[in-house]
């Protein structure tokens, strides 16, 4: 974990309340996808985490959507901004467990991870199979960049509205090696179901600290408690278990 302070180069909306932010600082600490950052804002105590989109050795991209105040006022920050931003926060995706042919599925704010995920696996020769979900038209962002990386890439929309009618887990190609995903725990439970191969879940939890201290973001698993932050975000799909 590094604290750094970062200049926001770019912070433009991608949807009606989803934005893409671009930073300049020190990244050295991110080593995976699938980790999160940590930002402190002015006016507000808690940290907001955000997880990674994408990284190089100068930038940092994160995408998030407006869900509150603190996000809220993230949204209206202009170029030259600067935060105070803790990093390298979280476990993050094991990419050499992907196999040949390994499928990701990201719904809304889980899509963002899974592009950091999908540019790492194509930096190593590997092609995934992306699906996107979303529940209308208007909330899709980033199908484009996942077909520039050469993904084959499926779209969902819960509404028929564009793609696929239903959810990510109604598009799961034939004989995918292994499964990385991330969104809301209700899309997760249905993937963990339908998929017959070993994977990795990122899990979106309400976070104080965000870097194990307070163990406010401890969830059960079949190997005892787990701290999300720390021990997670990401979890092995036979190490979950789901509260009835």
């Amino acid at each position: 974990m590094k604290q750094s302070i970062f200049e926001i180069l770019e912070n433009v909306p991608l949807t009606k309340d989803v934005f893409k932010m671009v930073l300049a600082g020190d990244t050295s600490h991110i080593t995976a996808s699938g980790q999160f950052v940590n930002i402190l804002l002015d006016g507000f105590y808690l940290r907001r985490p955000i997880s990674v989109c994408d990284w190089d050795d100068k930038t940092l991209t994160i995408v998030y959507k407006v869900v509150g105040h603190g996000t809220e006022a993230m949204s209206k920050m202009g170029k030259g901004t600067k935060l105070d931003i803790l990093t390298g926060l979280g476990n993050g995706y094991d990419l050499t467990l992907a196999g040949d042919k390994p499928v990701l599925l990201g719904g809304g704010v889980g899509v963002p991870p899974m592009y950091g995920c999908a540019k790492k696996l194509v930096e190593l020769g590997i092609k995934p199979t992306v699906i996107l979900g979303f529940n209308v038209k208007d909330e899709i962002f980033y199908e484009e960049e996942f077909k520039a990386l050469g993904c084959e890439t499926v779209v969902t929309t819960v509404d028929g509205s564009y793609g696929i009618k239903g959810f990510v887990t109604n598009a799961l190609p034939e004989g995918y090696t292994h499964f990385y995903t991330c969104g809301p725990e209700p899309m997760l439970k249905a993937v963990y179901k339908a998929t017959n191969t070993s994977g990795q879940m990122s899990f979106e939890e309400r976070m104080g600290c965000g870097f194990g201290a307070c163990m406010g973001c401890s969830c059960k698993t079949l190997t005892g408690y787990k701290r999300i932050c720390k021990d997670g975000p990401v979890m092995m799909k036979e190490e979950i278990k789901w509260e009835s």
